[in-house]
Order: structure tokens, then sequence, then C-alpha cells
């Protein structure tokens, strides 16, 4: 099936999924910080058959609002449960990154009624101060506008998953290639989980749970083992090689992973 875009309004805000189709348990993919929904094509396309799989851009994201009055964590997770109630998800498999892993976790928690099972890779409930500055750092280097896509890939590393993901998640602008977010509204979707923690809230999840670590991402090791030992129905896969956009750097092993998890569903 082609892949299909839907929009909702809520909250005042504009949003955008793509729908990947399918029939069966339903998957929402949730990219992180500065991504997009369709960034999830790979992870979409080898999904096994009997699940509906969707993935928002979510809000400040792609073609979702682009400067929400409300970019605090609970507005994150008010958009999952919208997009699971407005299609018929619930119960959901919520599966994120980074950013759209802290909305996930954050979602099983406070709405368990809406989640069936979790991945959170790259995440943790730990307070992270540093983060905002990190990001901005980053963002601010790159030397955009790129007049090619091309050029885009061979900033990003080239020839990688990951280098073709971030390049295609630029949008054409009358000088060329610019990122489809904005770095205020980026670095304001980080304040709350920069300076507040969620252990209470990560250790009232009840639903099965995988944790994802990348040996080379972000966190230290202790903070995921900790996650793992806070929760009764919580195991953890650590990628080896792999960066902080762990499905994007290291598809093959994410596969694994994040396969030999739903089989166990």
């Amino acid at each position: 099936m082609t892949p299909q875009w839907r929009t909702l309004e809520h909250a005042g805000s504009h949003l955008r999924c793509v729908d990947y189709g399918g029939d069966g348990r339903p998957v929402v993919l949730l990219h992180g910080l500065a991504g997009y929904g369709r960034e999830w094509d790979d992870t979409a396309g080898w999904l096994p058959s009997g699940h509906r799989t969707i993935a928002p851009d979510q809000r400040g994201h792609g073609g979702s609002e682009r400067r929400p009055a409300d970019l605090s964590r609970s507005a994150f997770v008010g958009d999952v449960a919208a997009w699971i109630e407005e299609l018929g998800l619930a119960p959901a498999i919520l599966i994120g990154q980074s950013l759209g892993a802290h909305t996930a976790f954050l979602t099983a928690a406070r709405r368990p009624d809406l989640v069936r099972a979790l991945v959170v890779a790259e995440a943790t409930p730990q307070a992270d101060p540093g983060a905002p500055g990190g990001v901005r750092a980053w963002l601010e280097r790159w030397p955009v506008p790129f007049a090619t896509r091309d050029d885009a890939v061979a900033y990003f590393g080239g020839g990688s998953l990951w280098a073709h993901a971030w390049a295609d998640g630029l949008e054409q602008t009358p000088d060329g290639l610019r990122p489809s977010f904005e770095i205020p509204v980026m670095l304001a979707a980080l304040d709350e989980s920069s300076r507040e923690s969620y252990w209470q809230e990560w250790e009232r999840i009840r639903c099965p749970t995988l944790v994802v670590h990348a040996a080379g991402g972000e966190g230290c090791p202790q903070l995921y083992r900790r996650m793992v030992d806070a929760l009764p129905e919580a195991r953890l896969a650590e990628i080896q090689d792999a960066g902080h956009d762990v499905h994007l750097d290291q598809p093959a092993r994410w596969r694994a992973a994040v396969e030999a998890f739903l089989a166990t569903l």
C-alpha cells in the first residue's frame, strides 16, 4: 500500500501523519527532535504485515504546526493520544526514538488504556540539562541552505540510511533546501525534559517494554539498566556500533531487536 497522509486538528494545532496502512496490531512510530514521520520508512517497510502502522510529524516538525503555542511534554502526549483515538488504534504499540521515545513512555504512563507495548530507544526519564546547548550547536552548524539534495547527503556523511533520511527531511525553499523546523522551537521542545526528571512516571508503566540503548549513543549505560530494573516487564537491547539515531545508523540490528520483542507480544 502506498503511504497516505492524514491530517488532524487538535488543541489548536494542525497535525499530520503518514499512514503506512496494514491490518492487525496498531503501531505508532515517533521520531526524535528535528525528525519527521517518513524517516521511519525503512522500519515501516519490514514491520510484519499483521500491523497497522502510522508515523506522525510531531508538533513543530515537518508538515505539522511549525510554531505551536504549546511545546510542553503534555502537549506532545496529547497529540499521540489524539491520533490513537481518531484512528481507532487503541491499544497501540508505541515505538519511539529520543524525544519521540520520551513522548511514548509518558503516554504509556499517563494513558495506559491506549498502549499495548512500548519500545524506548535512546531516551531516559533523567533530566538532561546539557541537551539544549548541544542541540543548538549541532543545528547551527548546518550550512543551510543546501543547494541540492546531493550536497545535503554529502554533508550528513553520504551513502548511509542516516544521511539520506536527514537530507530527505529538508524542504525546498526559493534559495535552496532548509530544515522543516525552527531552531527556537526545537530548543523550546527540549526545555521541560532538560529541567525535570520523570522517574515516578516511568515506574508506573506496566506494559511490555523494550529499552534500546545505542552503544555509541547518548546517556550512560547505568541509566538504561536502572530503567529496566524499575519495570516488571522490561528488557534491554544494546545495539553495538550505533549512534543516537539507532534506527537509521544500524537498521539491521535495530530490526533484529524490535522483531524479537514484537514476537513475544
